[in-house]
């Protein structure tokens, strides 16, 4: 992740939360979500080509990446939400763009729809949003959490990477699988990783709760799916489609769960297209 640093801070009620900013100051604004277990990392392509047109924020959140992680932090979705409405106001926008990955997706709807931050286009990437949701293996740990925790760290290194793999339909490249899975390595790493999957897991009547808030949505929103996600299937995505009015859903061909990374070059054009529709 050499190649990509957030170099600033901003501090948050769950701890130090990394951003960065890139692109024309006087450009229209765009904030990019990712999901679990990822990070910012996931955006850095797409974020590089947005910020031409756009001015473009990403972040870590708490709990990932380069931000803070600690026993006893709140990484909840609804607390999530909460940070991502913050760091809106910190960074004084009033109607951003905003474009969601997987849980990320689930904390841009709830900013949205539970708290009332407003923007002017949501786009929505095999997003976390009706129940239910997550893998085999997301099931699992979350039931087993403290033993996962303490395995060895070459075991938990070979199953955090084969996990991590399955995300993605035609394979990752070795360096972006590590890229994408340093963050949880080490004592430190280990233990948030496990972490956060459990309150995921927890998490799942927080998307119950808000999703009553889909059909008032009144603003343009672009669903994006993988067509082979398995980790949240693109059935999801239609149901999303058909539950928020005028919504628009794109089915991209061989990708997984991990579209910003299968296929960058065509949700790029997809954002694009949506984000410079002017009806």
């Amino acid at each position: 992740m050499s190649d990509w640093t957030l170099g600033n801070s901003f501090d948050s009620p769950a701890g130090e939360v990394r951003w960065e900013r890139l692109g024309d100051p006087d450009a229209e604004p765009l904030v990019l979500l990712h999901g679990t277990p990822f990070s910012s990392f996931i955006w850095r392509d797409i974020a590089r080509a947005l910020a031409i047109s756009r001015l473009v924020y990403v972040f870590d959140m708490p709990g990932y990446g380069a931000s803070a992680m600690s026993e006893g932090q709140d990484l909840s979705l609804d607390a999530l939400a909460g940070v991502f409405a913050e760091l809106i106001e910190f960074w004084g926008l009033t109607r951003p763009d905003v474009v969601a990955h997987d849980s990320g997706g689930a904390v841009a709807l709830g900013a949205h729809v539970d708290r009332g931050v407003p923007y002017r286009r949501l786009a929505l990437v095999d997003a976390v949003s009706l129940s239910p949701w997550g893998s085999e293996f997301f099931a699992l740990v979350g039931e087993h959490a403290e033993v996962f925790r303490q395995l060895p760290g070459p075991l938990h290194r070979a199953l955090l990477r084969e996990y991590v793999a399955t995300a993605s339909s035609p394979g990752l490249r070795a360096d972006v699988l590590d890229a994408l899975t340093a963050p949880w390595l080490g004592a430190d790493g280990q233990a948030a990783f496990y972490r956060q999957l459990t309150q995921r897991r927890d998490d799942q009547y927080y998307t119950d709760r808000i999703q009553d808030g889909y059909a008032a949505i009144d603003l343009p929103v672009l669903v994006c799916w993988g067509a082979d996600d398995t980790w949240v299937p693109v059935e999801r995505g239609r149901e999303l489609a058909a539950l928020v009015p005028g919504a628009d859903l794109r089915v991209i061909d061989a990708a997984g769960h991990l579209l910003p990374e299968d296929r960058p070059a065509e949700l790029t054009s997809a954002l694009l297209t949506f984000l410079h529709n002017t009806t």
